[in-house]
């Protein structure tokens, strides 16, 4: 099935010169970019993006991490495109996600873990609407 789903390259693979080579592992996987953009985001952005971590003890350092520096948003598309982001991107922890996967390459650690991806269908339209804008994703 075709679907839509939202990456971002966060601050720290992006501060590291790491943007080029995530893009090319999702296009070299068959995925297709519809929409992108360098931005550095806000506290209001992180609020909604994260609203479910809001509260939980982790929230501050992860909405100082995401608005310390520049990030590229995504939307990419493919068939089951989701899950096969979420597998390219490889578990949190890069301690304990698989060889070639992009976090096993590029991320520091669990809070600094160079990229995020939508969750569900749910998640995905709910997040790229905070990013962009229905005349910046090209279909």
């Amino acid at each position: 099935m075709q679907e839509k789903t939202l990456v971002l390259i966060k601050p720290d693979a992006f501060e590291k010169q790491h943007t080029g080579d995530i893009i090319a592992i999702y296009e070299k996987a068959g995925l297709k970019i519809l929409a992108m953009k360098l931005m550095q985001m806000t506290p209001r952005v992180a609020q909604k993006h994260y609203a479910e971590h809001i509260g939980r003890p982790y929230y501050a350092e992860l909405e100082e991490f995401m608005t310390s520096a520049p990030l590229v948003a995504m939307v990419l598309a493919g068939d089951d495109a989701i899950a096969r982001v979420r597998e390219i991107n490889g578990k949190t922890n890069p301690a304990e996600a698989a060889e070639g996967t992009v976090r096993k390459l590029y991320a520091e650690s669990v809070g600094k873990n160079a990229v995020h991806a939508s969750d569900s269908p749910e998640s995905a339209a709910r997040e790229i609407a905070i990013f962009f804008s229905a005349i910046e994703v090209l279909d």
